[in-house]
């Protein structure tokens, strides 16, 4: 083979080469991002956020405010996502146990705990501010910053693994988005005072609060092996089936 044509036959499998290595990097950082977004438990998070809107039309008495009903939802947005985040960097050990969970990031050690841990808290920092600045509300803030702190301490460190009592006192953070925009409707609205106010707003928590415990023991019904090998004291693993 001459120099010359030695050279050019280099030269294309030095360029087929760069573009397979950015085809792998390009996949790497795709299921990298699916990895990051798969943290945030989206499917849950679509539910508690549609319980939001409907909150927020009545507590102005079905005024329509776009622009702050789509920053509100962000801002929940980014505050369930944290929560699930530190929930999946707690709970990694046994969801590497049940068939539904293993498949999860952490699971799959795809993402670091460390890494997790530190997304989770960009997430809560950024929905903290993201609802005192862009929505005008300390109030609804502070809230998720509150239900956050529940979900981790309260139902995942606490109450999950301890009692089959879990999803029914646990739940209660997932009827926050109700209270979140009411408070963002709340702080925008100086027409609106008083604790009287709130009534509506309690009424719409207590649905969903007793509404989540049937729903999420269906679904412990479905995975019961898993939660019995990931000793996960849900009602339908602790308690036998009523003849």
């Amino acid at each position: 083979m001459r120099p010359r044509e030695l050279s050019g036959a280099l030269i294309r499998q030095f360029l087929i080469g760069e573009e397979f290595l950015s085809r792998e990097r390009d996949i790497v950082l795709l299921e990298t991002v699916k990895a990051y977004i798969a943290l945030t438990k989206p499917r849950v998070i679509e539910l508690l956020l549609v319980a939001a809107i409907p909150a927020m039309l009545q507590a102005d008495r079905g005024n329509v405010h776009v622009g702050l009903i789509l920053l509100t939802l962000i801002g929940g947005w980014l505050g369930a996502a944290a929560a699930h985040t530190y929930n999946m960097v707690i709970d990694h050990d046994i969801d590497q146990k049940m068939r539904r969970t293993r498949r999860r990031p952490l699971a799959k050690q795809t993402v670091s705990k460390r890494a997790a841990a530190i997304f989770g808290t960009v997430l809560m920092v950024v929905s903290f501010f993201w609802l005192w600045l862009l929505c005008n509300s300390l109030l609804a803030a502070v809230f998720v910053l509150i239900t956050i702190a529940f979900y981790i301490f309260v139902y995942t460190l606490w109450l999950k693994r301890r009692t089959d009592q879990n999803v029914i006192w646990g739940g209660a953070a997932g009827c926050m988005p109700v209270v979140v925009g009411w408070a963002v409707i709340t702080d925008n609205n100086p027409e609106i005072t008083g604790l009287a106010h709130w009534w509506q707003a309690i009424i719409l928590f207590m649905l969903i609060f007793f509404w989540t415990p049937p729903h999420t023991w269906a679904l412990g019904l479905r995975y019961k092996e898993d939660y019995k090998a990931a000793g996960v004291p849900m009602m339908p693993v602790v308690k036998p089936a009523m003849s």
